[in-house]
């Protein structure tokens, strides 16, 4: 606490205003012994920030002794917290991306530039003016039609992509309207004039650079000022292996790439310098010992010029202790915000530690556990991308974004100015209230073709500075596959072991597996949610529509049995005894999805909540030992109801951190989030959604180091929200650092979170972001797309026809490879939809969760593994030929069997079992 007032004290005390821009970022590379790696990735749904670095105050002393405050920085090392319940996971080679890469984010330049498409200028409430392009596209030639449509604004640029409908015109003000901008202080006009183009390119380029600096500083062991490590003017021979690994050695004069800022006539700025390409991105490094030296100036002023300028610097230091013996406040500039430290041991394997200023956003990709690399190209592509999402974080900050914002809105009131007098001319931009695409009339359709080959022309002129950018149509790096094709429409689903249960109106309810599916249910029993809870050997169904819909519950024990048995399907009238009675007109249920010590379950009737817990939990897989009756209803029990005041349509329930009278639900109606408390049935209104029209679409319920916290989804957002624990009977429900949000290029119809990652199933493509900060990783077109489970492993339908084949190859990342093909991955190419005159076949895809979080990473919903552990002594109830199969086999003796059986109920719910059936299956 000392140390933090004196961080506060140490930030008032600054006296120049430059020092306001300090170091925001410190990168620290060094090499010594590796270890075995630890896990780093996460539960689904269960999170730790405290991997993206601990913020601290870092206090050093200059060469005289002196107290220096560096500030409050986030310390990035890759250390774990064992004091805390985060379960970390396996870092893998995947978890590396590229943050908003420029191939899915720069839409103008890549869907509009040199393409028909409409630009229209307009003012707002405010008078503050606006520029929307909009464009009817296809998804990389996918047979996916939609409009793309780029709102431009001071503050920023909002992208969304519309659906196409042949029988529905699309207009400007409906666009604008799903873009939340009903009110106008002058309507939309278009622009005509197709130079527009060359100026909305200008406003695109201040969203970020394509291309980036970022400088190298050599220090010896020792060195501990910024002026001797600049006054060095040569480097050890392990800084020129490590700058062969950075990019490629090129001679200045006469360069045509990127230059970074230097020159390329006179060699002023010296003779040579490091330059690579990594993946679409141009790379110079700004090497202090390639830089001119003078031997008269001590503190280097030329080499200073342009490291000191740079973003993102790395500091190469010799020594066995560089890592502990750096601080950012060894380098003094005011701009700097990313720095490098690199010593030399005797293994020469890589080791990383980060430093961020605390106000730069987080951004991956995450450190392992420990930062050691013993593979030099994995090294250099983590490096590299980390230094480039680093760079864009900065940009975010407010110091820099405010700067942006100042010149985004100059440009933009600017060009509206050179623009007003050719508004009132043309008669033609009265159409703008038109269809987006009209259809010109015969006197004026030969203007108008001439018109668009203009557009064509012009923007074709300035189409070559990244030509080749494309939208990722693949999802193998996360190890999509084909697992089944189905030829009935799916209602709902969920995992099942390694199987999946289908719901269906035409044919019932279904198992799908390795054999030919199985009917599990007939179609009396029209079901519309379903969990499977094999840890509590439950089935919860909710079955029929409107007054007749009702709670079911089965247990999964005796549906196995019953499959096994061949006995007859099983109908509504056979399930009578596994209703709950109480949920009668039931729209909507929900249950808790994490590890509290009973499964509740909220129905929703009407504006009614019925709040339904389990009496007496039992352990998983007990049943297979001692089975229950068929019918498990007896178990539950009735808590309360609870009012609302209008039917929800979204509900989650949140664990709270002692689950003593301070669980709650967060429901959804109306214009609002509010938060319930479950035992007393309170209400907090916890986000205000100021839209006129609202599509709620989902409340995931995560858990960031223990703390719960609720990502609310509607319309084209997605919110962040700390939930604060009940001070007493009211939540702390407040505004917290934490809290974020951030857009969606589509509107979903279902969200999943698997961190690090969130997913976005819309109705053609899955949209990839991070959970931590909402940047966007990859676009995949998938047509006719419908998620079907998510609650385990991922299931998703298509009617995409399937292609094993797959044109892409690992290739070097160094090499001048476009950007939409990252490197070092084998991809698949989900194939065009169906065209006329096909016949319609679903197929369902899988996206294994471990794939997502990690390989080591148990899933929320023990897998039937241990299930499988516990039913084998019990061998009348396992069959010779399962019908759930399981992906492991597992050899356990008898004693061995009878060691977990006798562990008591907390071990075996803790990790020691987890640990135990790992080293089993390796």
């Amino acid at each position: 606490v000392d140390r933090l007032t004196k961080g506060k004290e140490g930030w008032k005390d600054r006296k120049s205003e430059g020092r306001d821009i300090i170091q925001a970022m410190c990168l620290t590379m060094h090499f010594c012994y590796s270890s075995a790696s630890e896990d780093l990735g996460c539960r689904r749904g269960d999170f730790s920030r405290k991997h993206y670095g601990s913020v601290e105050l870092l206090i050093s002393s200059d060469a005289d002794g002196a107290i220096q405050r560096a500030g409050r920085f986030r310390v990035e090392n890759g250390s774990s917290d064992e004091t805390s319940d985060y379960t970390p996971g396996t870092w893998r080679r995947t978890d590396v991306h590229l943050e908003n890469p420029e191939y899915h984010t720069r839409w103008f330049f890549k869907y509009f530039l040199g393409k028909v498409h409409q630009n229209y200028v307009g003012t707002d409430a405010e008078k503050n003016p606006f520029y929307l392009s909009v464009v009817l596209s296809d998804q990389n030639n996918q047979r996916v039609p939609q409009y793309r449509a780029i709102l431009w604004r001071k503050t920023g640029t909002l992208k969304i992509s519309l659906p196409y409908s042949p029988t529905k015109t699309l207009s400007v003000k409906s666009i604008l309207s799903a873009m939340n901008m009903d009110r106008f202080e002058k309507g939309p006009r278009e622009i005509l004039n197709p130079d527009i183009q060359k100026d909305l390119l200008v406003l695109e380029e201040q969203e970020g650079s394509v291309n980036f600096k970022f400088g190298v500083l050599y220090a010896k062991d020792g060195q501990l000022t910024d002026d001797e490590m600049f006054s060095n003017e040569t480097g050890s021979e392990s800084f020129e292996k490590f700058l062969n690994l950075l990019g490629d050695t090129i001679t200045l004069q006469g360069w045509a790439g990127y230059r970074g800022g230097l020159d390329t006539k006179n060699d002023t700025t010296g003779i040579k310098s490091i330059y690579t390409v990594y993946q679409g991105h141009e790379l110079m490094f700004h090497v202090s010992t390639m830089l001119p030296y003078s031997k008269e100036n001590k503190q280097q002023v030329e080499r200073k010029r342009h490291i000191g300028n740079d973003i993102v610097t790395i500091v190469f230091q010799e020594g066995d202790d560089a890592s502990s013996s750096f601080k950012p406040s060894m380098i003094r500039s005011h701009f700097t915000r990313i720095l490098h430290v690199d010593s030399v041991c005797q293994e020469k394997n890589e080791v990383l530690k980060i430093f961020s200023e605390e106000s730069v956003p987080l951004f991956g990709p995450p450190l392992p556990s420990p930062p050691v690399f013993t593979d030099h190209q994995e090294f250099r592509d983590f490096l590299l991308v980390k230094l480039i999402n680093g760079e864009k974080a900065t940009l975010e900050t407010p110091t820099f974004a405010q700067k942006r914002q100042r010149t985004l809105d100059m440009l933009i009131r600017s060009l509206y100015q050179d623009l007003t007098p050719d508004l009132h001319k043309n008669m033609l931009n009265r159409r703008s209230f038109s269809d987006v695409l009209p259809e010109s009339p015969k006197s004026a359709r030969k203007k108008e073709e001439a018109r668009q080959a203009e557009f064509v022309r012009i923007g074709q002129v300035n189409d070559s500075s990244l030509d080749g950018l494309c939208t990722l149509t693949c999802l193998c790096i996360f190890g999509c596959v084909c697992v089944f094709t189905f030829p009935y429409e799916i209602v709902c689903a969920d995992s099942w072991g390694q199987s999946l249960l289908v719901a269906t109106e035409a044919a019932g309810v279904m198992l799908l597996d390795a054999l030919p599916p199985v009917q599990v249910f007939d179609k009396t029993i029209v079901v519309k949610q379903m969990h499977v809870l094999e840890p509590q050997d439950l089935l919860i169904t909710r079955a029929d529509k409107g007054k007749d819909a009702r709670l079911y519950v089965f247990r999964l024990s005796g549906l196995k049995r019953g499959l096994e048995e061949r006995q007859l399907v099983r109908s509504k009238c056979d399930s009578r005894e596994n209703k709950l009675e109480k949920t009668k007109g039931c729209h909507l249920y929900s249950i808790n999805t994490h590890h509290g010590s009973e499964l509740r379950i909220v129905a929703a009737i009407r504006n009614k909540l019925l709040l339904i817990t389990r009496k007496h939990p039992r352990f998983e897989g007990l049943s297979a030992v001692a089975p229950g009756p068929d019918s498990p209803v007896e178990e539950f029990q009735y808590i309360r109801e609870i009012c609302l005041c209008d039917p929800p349509v979204v509900m989650a329930l949140v664990d709270g951190p002692t689950g003593e009278n301070d669980n709650m639900i967060c429901v959804a109606y109306k214009h609002q989030f509010d938060l319930i408390n479950e035992s007393t049935g309170d209400a907090y209104r916890l986000h205000h959604v100021d839209a006129n029209r609202v599509n709620f679409v989902a409340a995931i319920d995560v858990y960031e180091d223990g703390e719960a916290g609720l990502l609310l989804c509607y319309n084209y957002i997605c919110y962040y929200k700390k939930v604060c624990p009940f001070n007493g009977s009211t939540p702390m429900i407040q505004s917290n650092t934490s809290d974020f949000h951030f857009s969606w290029n589509q509107m979903p119809n279902a969200i999943v979170c698997a961190f690090p990652y969130i997913l976005a199933f819309t109705t053609d493509s899955i949209e990839i972001r991070l959970v931590v900060n909402g940047n966007l990783v990859y676009t995949a077109v998938v047509p006719e797309l419908q998620l079907s489970a998510s609650r385990s492993d991922i299931y998703f339908v298509s009617s995409a026809p399937v292609s094993s084949a797959s044109n892409c190859s690992s290739r070097d990342t160094s090499s001048q490879s476009s950007p939409q093909t990252p490197t070092g991955y084998e991809m698949p190419v989900f194939p065009s939809p169906l065209g006329d005159g096909e016949t319609s076949c679903k197929h369902i895809f899988k996206i294994p969760l471990c794939n997502l979080v990690g390989r080591s990473i148990e899933r929320p919903l023990k897998s039937p593994l241990v299930n499988k552990v516990l039913t084998t002594p019990a061998p009348a109830m396992v069959p010779p030929t399962p019908l759930i199969s399981a992906t492991h086999s597992l050899s356990l003796s008898r004693m061995e069997i009878k060691e977990i059986a006798s562990r008591t109920r907390k071990e075996l719910l803790g990790t020691n079992i987890k640990y135990y059936i790992r080293v089993k299956t390796q």
